[in-house]
């Protein structure tokens, strides 16, 4: 939490109601520190190593908004 936390940012926006103050993270920066959580995870529930391939490649594709390039 303390890496979501040091990356975050206050935004701001104007509405019609006034100013709205909003704090955005950024989950890229926590990266490797949920990878080795996912990597303890698939240990403990037995998956393989091409479960835990698909899962962190999924989380790089379509989380953190990398394409492959590929038409899948």
């Amino acid at each position: 939490m303390k890496v979501f936390q040091d990356s975050s940012s206050i935004k701001s926006i104007s509405t019609q109601k006034g100013a709205i103050q909003y704090q955005e993270f950024s989950p890229k920066s926590a990266k490797p520190i949920i990878d080795e959580i996912d990597r303890v995870l698939a240990q403990h529930y037995g998956f393989t190593a091409e479960e835990l391939d698909f899962i962190i490649n999924y989380d790089i594709k379509y989380r953190m908004g990398r394409d492959t390039g590929g038409d899948d």
